[in-house]
């Protein structure tokens, strides 16, 4: 019964020492320090910040604000704001719009709303908003820059997921890259769809009946957009800081006990 005992007990202690063993070999294999890895997971913390605020501008229509001018003698006036993919136009009552405006709108003001797809994604038309056409090479490619936008993005978080989970310390900075790229272009895709705007205040329809007059204004999902861009871009500076050796901030922060008595 003895000798059973010595040998369950010998065995055991193997498996435990075999499990330590590989422990540290996972952990020599990451190289990943505790103190580093939770840098990396503020950085990505930012990032997703950055993610959330992006999927939420290309995901949303309140880019921009169309509105008419009030008219005296009518109880509604129309307003309409659109983003990438659809435009929405609604009619406002005017006793819901604040005194002090000459136009229609905010656009969040209750009224009767009518939201459609742009066309020149799936038949090549353009759209008519307010006797007005809309220029769909520069809607297309204000839409094709946020959707690549969005696809670097997520490259950037698989690299740094990859970081995290596997070691690959490599690729910390190709996340960066990506998160920086991807940044990049929603600005780019902004100043587009800028340029897009402008469009369509010129493109005015000759056909009757003629064109009302209209103010436009930049809404929230823009301000989004460029709220993404620029954190993706702050995070993307975070992971290059971490890709640095660090030698150089060490001699420029040396620590309290190294300092000379």
């Amino acid at each position: 019964m003895m000798m059973w005992s010595n040998f369950f007990l010998q065995e055991e202690n193997r498996r435990r020492g075999a499990a330590g063993r590989r422990r540290a070999h996972g952990r020599c294999r990451s190289g990943l320090t505790p103190e580093r890895e939770g840098k990396v997971k503020l950085a990505l913390l930012l990032a997703a910040v950055g993610a959330t605020l992006a999927v939420l501008s290309v995901g949303t229509e309140f880019w921009v604000e169309l509105n008419t001018y009030k008219a005296n003698g009518s109880a509604v006036c129309e307003a309409a704001h659109l983003g990438l993919w659809k435009v929405c136009t609604k009619r406002l009552w005017q006793a819901d719009v604040p005194a002090d405006r000459d136009t229609c709108g905010p656009a969040e003001l209750p009224g009767e709303a009518n939201c459609t797809y742009f066309k020149f994604f799936t038949t090549g038309e353009n759209a008519r908003i307010f006797q007005r056409t809309t220029k769909k090479e520069v809607n297309l490619a204000a839409a094709v820059i946020a959707v690549l936008g969005l696809v670097v993005m997520a490259l950037g978080c698989l690299c740094i997921i990859m970081v995290l989970t596997k070691g690959a310390e490599f690729l910390l900075r190709v996340g960066a890259v990506c998160f920086g790229l991807s940044g990049l272009l929603l600005l780019v895709s902004l100043e587009v769809f800028r340029h897009s705007v402008r469009a369509l205040l010129q493109g005015v329809s000759p056909e009757p009946p003629p064109a009302p007059r209209l103010t436009y204004e930049y809404s929230w999902s823009l301000g989004c957009g460029v709220g993404a861009g620029l954190i993706l871009l702050l995070g993307a500076g975070c992971f290059l800081l971490l890709t640095l050796p660090s030698w150089p901030w060490g001699s420029l922060c040396p620590k309290r006990g190294h300092r000379a008595t």
